[in-house]
């Protein structure tokens, strides 16, 4: 449903995955019908979960959602819970043998904030750091299955919202299209972060772009978010020229 809707150019990965939007209510199966070629009431709600992100109660997001594109992985439930993430909330209570369905996020969220305080890292005051002249290269691929890239995209949107929408002299993010955690997948998946931090620092040159590279000569230029790469319609897919930067439309009035 995704790849046919969104991945129109048919790379293999989406070039920009807040472009594409996708009603998954329609994967919902009929009155009367029940196969594997639709949707359950209760899968519907684990797959918006899964890509609308973690809210409490009233509606407040607690953790992104994973990006438009990548997969849903198969969880196999055990008796331990979900991973090792568990664990963070046994360490807060102290409680070795907390059972993981009892959770309750509107009151353990709390918990592990007021416990452990780097769980919820997310503070978008970094007036002293821009003060004494720091300059913050964010980086994120939009194929990471670990940690999803809205994530860093919504820090990275909270940081204006608090200090101003004009931060660009100190502060700006890269997202890799088709880059998986911290490297590989079947897109964008090295670029020199490091020589573009320091031409910055120690020039004063602010990165317009960065180049990213990719498997089988794939080249493409990563663009300063909210700006992304779109394909100027004719030439080679994988090279890089046929690329340029470009901002996104207005979003409609009363949307995000």
């Amino acid at each position: 449903m995704v790849t046919n809707k969104c991945d129109t150019l048919h790379e293999g990965f989406l070039n920009n995955p807040r472009s594409c939007k996708v009603d998954f209510s329609a994967l919902k199966c009929k009155a009367g019908t029940s196969d594997n070629s639709c949707l359950t009431d209760a899968q519907v709600k684990s797959v918006e979960t899964f890509y609308g992100g973690v809210k409490n109660s009233k509606g407040e997001l607690i953790f992104s959602g994973q990006a438009i594109g990548n997969p849903i992985p198969a969880l196999q439930p055990t008796a331990q819970g979900p991973g090792g993430v568990f664990d963070l909330v046994r360490i807060a209570k102290n409680d070795p043998n907390a059972d993981w369905h009892e959770f309750n996020l509107d009151r353990d969220m709390k918990l592990l904030d007021d416990k452990l305080g780097y769980v919820d890292a997310v503070n978008p005051d970094l007036s002293k750091f821009k003060s004494h002249g720091g300059k913050l290269l964010l980086t994120h691929g939009w194929a990471d299955t670990g940690i999803t890239p809205e994530n860093t995209v919504l820090y990275y949107e909270s940081v204006l919202d608090k200090m101003g929408k004009n931060q660009s002299d100190w502060m700006r993010l890269f997202m890799a299209p088709g880059m998986g955690h911290c490297g590989g997948g079947p897109g964008v998946n090295t670029f020199d972060s490091i020589g573009t931090l320091e031409r910055w620092v120690e020039k004063g040159v602010a990165p317009a772009t960065m180049m990213g590279v990719g498997a089988n000569g794939l080249t493409r230029p990563l663009c300063p978010y909210p700006q992304y790469a779109e394909y100027k319609g004719s030439g080679d897919l994988k090279d890089a020229s046929n690329w340029s930067c470009k901002a996104p439309s207005p979003a409609p009035s009363g949307t995000r």
